[in-house]
């Protein structure tokens, strides 16, 4: 597989090549972060128009990053012009350094990557919703319905574990009902150890027992109207999608049911299966969880990305001195 963007052949260009191949099999990176590094690396090459890599210097990089601060997008929806957020502004350092390092261990004069400095971003804030907005949206699916149960039981593992969804999705049917765990694989092919609720354990036992496909997957598509199974006394799948190697759902398919209940329940905010994971880990911190633990569970490389979820448990604080600081005062 070819992940050069430029055809143009240059020391650089193929350092580059390598470099990509090797954060590819030695490091075990997806295909996805490959493509994404490449891309942010080919931008500063042809940009710069850098040929040799003891070429790359500090004005080089500062002027490719006053460029790429100047760089205007199109928003999803409608055509207002936004500039590129300091967070992809980033990505493109965090690729570059990286790439940096790759030419330092190979013995490669160039510009050290200690010399990059990322951007400071504001703090990230957490969309969350309420235990009482959560229980609507869990009871939001008609479970009379194998869709309904899929769903169900699809947002009451989401929030039994704080799997992300790619995670949810690449889950095979069988489970070990008898255990309170599943192993996952996440991020940087990294296993982990995640737990299941009763409840998600009575869910997922009730929506396999309906299952009459041959499917491995855990989670699939269903075609179909509910009447078309209400006509089968909801027994069995309405229809599967056919034609496929797998009808495994998709981690889109996912955000668009769950965003789909969330209206139907009437909340207002924007509801994914990531809000989920943020209520899983908010909600254990909130019931004396350690910052650890909580990493453990998320599968979280480093401590400091769990924690933003500190920063909501804040307001139990306020409780906390209200009730223990200074006590012995009239």
């Amino acid at each position: 597989m070819s992940h050069n963007i430029s055809t143009t052949k240059s020391p650089i260009n193929d350092l580059k090549q390598q470099f990509l191949e090797y954060i590819e099999i030695e490091k075990g990176r997806s295909l996805k972060t490959v493509e994404n590094y490449d891309r942010y690396l080919s931008r500063f090459i042809e940009h710069t128009k850098v040929k040799n890599p003891a070429d790359v210097n500090d004005s080089m990089v500062r002027e490719f990053r006053l460029w790429l601060n100047r760089q205007e997008t199109r928003r999803e929806k409608g055509l207002a012009q936004t500039t590129l957020k300091k967070k992809t502004q980033n990505y493109y350092m965090i690729a570059l350094r990286a790439f940096l390092k790759y030419m330092a261990r190979m013995d490669v004069k160039s510009m050290s990557p200690d010399r990059i400095e990322l951007a400071k971003i504001p703090e990230r804030s957490l969309d969350l919703i309420t235990a009482d907005e959560l229980e609507r949206l869990l009871d939001a699916p008609d479970t009379n319905t194998l869709r309904g149960l899929r769903d169900r039981t699809m947002m009451e593992l989401l929030f039994s574990t704080g799997l992300r969804v790619s995670e949810l999705c690449a889950l095979p049917r069988e489970i070990n009902l008898k255990l309170d765990e599943l192993s996952v694989r996440g991020k940087g092919e990294k296993v982990r150890v995640v737990f299941i609720s009763e409840e998600s354990k009575k869910w997922l036992k009730t929506y396999l027992d309906k299952r009459d496909d041959m499917d491995d997957a855990l989670f699939v598509q269903i075609l179909g109207t509910s009447k078309d199974e209400n006509k089968s006394g909801g027994k069995g799948l309405a229809k599967l999608a056919v034609g496929r190697d797998s009808m495994r759902l998709t981690s889109r398919s996912v955000e668009r049911i769950v965003k789909q209940y969330a209206v139907n329940a009437g909340i207002s905010k924007k509801v994914t299966p990531h809000v989920i994971r943020h209520i899983f880990a908010t909600d254990l911190l909130r019931n004396g969880a350690d910052l650890r633990s909580v990493q453990m569970l998320l599968g979280h490389a480093n401590i400091g990305t769990t924690q933003i979820y500190t920063h909501v448990t804040d307001s139990e604080l306020k409780n906390i001195h209200k009730k223990f600081h200074n006590k012995e005062r009239k």
